[in-house]
């Protein structure tokens, strides 16, 4: 569901005033992207739609701190997403240095098992390859791919100029490329 930068404001007002079904469509529009970008972002994948929960909440409760002039509401929902995945790293950080983190996924043997195993297996290299960008890098391309935000988007939501946005966007495409051509050649 595509929404316009006006429709997205009167939600926004509309959420201000306490009305449910603004957050609703909200969630609607852009929930999709916000748990990408956080299954992406987050060092477990399967905390997404926690933080996705948790970015709504936040919205609903604070909407009344949304100031146009600053951006777009997608901007604003996604530096909640950002703030709430780094908070969420961080904190992992913690549960992994004292060992408790998840076990491994066991092993298939149906029929499909191999090309599954291969498709688990490429997109754990790109995925770990991401999680080796620099934090800017990586942020930006996340916010790109998995919540199609525009260069202006990203740039608002970092905190940055949309130039910076294209240079962290080129930089970041060429580091996965010549990773990712690395990690095919190794035998």
């Amino acid at each position: 569901m595509s929404v316009t930068p006006a429709e997205a404001k009167e939600l926004m007002a509309a959420l201000v005033a306490g009305d449910r079904r603004a957050l609703a469509s909200l969630i609607t529009i852009y929930g999709p992207g916000i748990r990408r970008y956080a299954a992406q972002a987050l060092n477990v994948a399967a905390d997404a739609e926690d933080v996705a929960q948790e970015v709504f909440l936040r919205a609903w409760k604070k909407a009344g701190s949304y100031d146009p002039s600053k951006g777009a509401v997608s901007t604003w929902l996604y530096r909640i997403a950002v703030n709430l995945c780094i908070d969420r790293n961080r904190r992992g950080g913690f549960r992994r240095f004292v060992g408790l983190e998840s076990a491994p996924e066991p092993e298939d043997d149906t029929p499909d098992a191999e090309a599954d195993l291969d498709a688990r297996q490429r997109l754990a290299r790109t995925q770990k390859a991401i999680a080796a960008l620099p934090d800017r890098q990586r942020r930006a391309i996340l916010l790109r791919v998995t919540g199609d935000l525009s260069s202006t988007e990203i740039a608002a939501t970092l905190g940055t100029s949309a130039g910076a946005v294209e240079q962290l966007l080129v930089r970041a495409r060429t580091t996965l490329r010549q990773a990712l051509e690395r990690e095919d050649e190794t035998p």
